[in-house]
C-alpha cells in the first residue's frame, strides 16, 4: 500500500490490494494476504494508530474459497480391487506396509507416516498418540491385521524411532508424498483416490453398516465444537471402537477375496 499512513487505509484501498492477488495468483493466498492485513490492524486499532479495521468487509467482496473434496473410492467393488493391488504393490517393504495400514486405521496420512514406535503397544494392540490438528489425545484400537503388519514391519524398523522412516534417513519420517506416489504407480489416479480417501471411504461405508456415528467420529479424530461434549467424548466408545475396527479390517479382507458384497451390519 505504499507510504499511506495506516489511519488512511480504507476498505477499498485493502480490495485494491488483495483482489489482483486472486485473480493473478489463488483465491487462497487471497484471503492469506487479507488476514495477514487483519492482525495488523487489529493491533493499530488496539495501540490507538487507526479508528477501525476496514478488512472484514473485503472478505464478502472476495470470491469464496472452494472447498476441495479429495478423491476417494466409496464402491466396495472397488475398494475389493485397491486392497488386491496393494497386495500386489512392487515398492519397497517400508511403503507397503503403510498403503496396508492406511485403510485399516484410516487415521491421517500425516500421522500414519509419523507413526513413532513409543506410541505402540502391540500387546494391548493400541495406538496412543497426541493429534496436534485438534490437541486431543488419540487412542487408535489395532485390529489384528493392523498388529500382524506391524509386527513385520517391527522386525526392520522397531529399533529406530519411526515405524515408517525416511528412504534417505531413519532420523526422519517418510515423506509426505509417498503415499500419493504408490497410489499414482498402482494407477489410481488424483481424481480417483487421495491418501486422505481412506477416512472417507471408512467413514462412508461404516455409517452405511449402522456403526454408531459418535465411535466413527471419535475414531477418525473428529471433535466436537462444544468443548464440555469433546471432553465427554474423549474416553468413550472405546469397546465399540475395538469391536468396529476389527469388523472393519475382516470386511476389507472380504472384499478382497472377491466376496459377494454385502453390508456388514454392526451386532447388537
Amino acid at each position: 500500500m505504499g507510504n499511506k499512513a495506516i489511519a488512511d487505509i480504507k476498505a477499498p484501498d485493502v480490495l485494491e490490494l488483495v483482489l489482483p492477488i486472486a485473480k493473478r495468483q489463488t483465491v487462497e493466498t487471497a484471503h492469506r494476504v487479507l488476514n495477514h492485513c487483519h492482525r495488523v490492524f487489529k493491533y493499530a486499532v488496539a495501540h490507538g494508530l487507526m479508528e477501525y479495521d476496514p478488512s472484514p468487509v473485503v472478505t464478502d467482496a472476495l470470491p469464496l474459497i472452494k472447498v476441495k473434496h479429495r478423491a476417494a473410492i466409496t464402491d466396495p467393488r472397488e475398494i475389493g480391487r485397491l486392497m488386491r493391488d496393494i497386495d500386489n504393490y512392487s515398492g519397497t517393504f517400508v511403503v507397503k506396509c503403510a498403503l496396508i495400514l492406511s485403510p485399516l486405521l484410516f487415521a491421517r496420512s500425516g500421522e500414519i507416516r509419523q507413526m513413532e514406535w513409543k506410541d505402540l503397544d502391540l500387546d494391548v494392540k493400541e495406538w496412543r498418540y497426541f493429534v496436534t490438528k485438534t490437541e486431543t489425545e488419540q487412542i487408535v484400537p489395532l485390529s489384528s491385521q493392523a498388529t500382524s503388519v506391524l509386527e513385520e514391519i517391527q522386525k526392520l524398523t522397531g529399533i529406530g524411532r519411526y515405524v515408517f522412516p525416511s528412504a534417505r534417513s531413519d532420523k526422519r519420517p517418510m515423506s509426505n508424498n509417498t503415499i500419493r506416489l504408490a497410489l499414482r504407480a498402482m494407477d489410481y489416479d488424483k481424481e480417483t483416490m487421495s491418501a486422505h480417501g481412506f477416512r472417507t471411504t471408512a467413514s462412508t461405508l461404516l455409517n452405511e453398516q449402522g456403526w454408531s456415528p459418535d465411535a466413527i467420529e471419535r475414531q477418525l479424530a473428529h471433535t466436537s465444537r462444544n468443548k464440555v461434549r469433546a471432553a465427554y467424548n474423549r474416553a468413550q466408545y472405546l469397546e465399540e471402537r475395538k469391536k468396529m475396527m476389527q469388523a472393519w479390517a475382516d470386511y476389507l479382507d472380504s472384499l478382497k477375496r472377491g466376496a459377494t458384497v454385502i453390508p456388514i451390519r454392526k451386532q447388537a
